[in-house]
């Protein structure tokens, strides 16, 4: 048995289909590091990651890591080309919901009148939000994302020692990125 579903669903899903050979996807998201020296061209990418497909998918950035002091100027600077999601209606309504609901509850938020920033620590965000972090060292980021990676589908940065993608390939597995870090072949094989 295979199965994708959020991490509730999984639970009832392992107890029901104890006896049985299964694969069950939980909620995973896609995170991005930036370091502050990335190029006009990684900015790019790092956009096209958290904009295609509207942000849907595990695969899709829903937060990034930031050093501390980050303009954030660049971040909607980075998004602006995707400026065309307002002509989606689906879109414009899930944004502008969102950002009802942040705003009533008092959420601090930045917007650019088609996409929101918040500071928050939970890797899900929202369709037309993106959630950010501040980090204060590499290496300790390194070890946080380590800790994390039962709920880290993928991280796409600039920097080597992450064990990461390049920026703009989060949509872009390779035939050896399994969802999850499982081999669905393999699991089929032993069957």
């Amino acid at each position: 048995m295979i199965a994708t579903g959020s991490n509730n669903a999984a639970r009832y899903f392992e107890h029901y289909f104890a006896k049985v050979p299964c694969l069950i996807r939980k909620n995973r998201n896609g995170i991005a590091v930036l370091n502050g020296t990335e190029t006009e061209e990684e900015l790019a990418g790092f956009a096209k990651d958290v904009m295609q497909y509207y942000g849907l998918g595990c695969r899709s950035t829903a937060k990034v890591y930031l050093p501390k002091g980050y303009d954030l100027n660049l971040i909607f600077g980075a998004l602006y080309p995707y400026s065309f999601v307002t002509e989606s209606e689906k879109y414009c309504n899930n944004y502008d919901y969102n950002k009802a609901v942040f705003l009533m509850s008092e959420f601090e938020l930045l917007d650019n009148g088609f996409f929101l920033l918040r500071e928050e620590s939970s890797f899900s965000s929202p369709i037309g939000c993106l959630h950010y972090e501040y980090y204060e060292s590499e290496e300790k980021l390194k070890l946080h994302l380590e800790d994390q990676a039962e709920n880290i589908q993928c991280v796409s940065t600039k920097l080597e020692h992450l064990s990461a993608i390049t920026l703009g390939q989060a949509q872009q597995p390779l035939l050896w990125d399994y969802a999850d870090n499982v081999d669905t072949v393999k699991f089929l094989q032993q069957l």
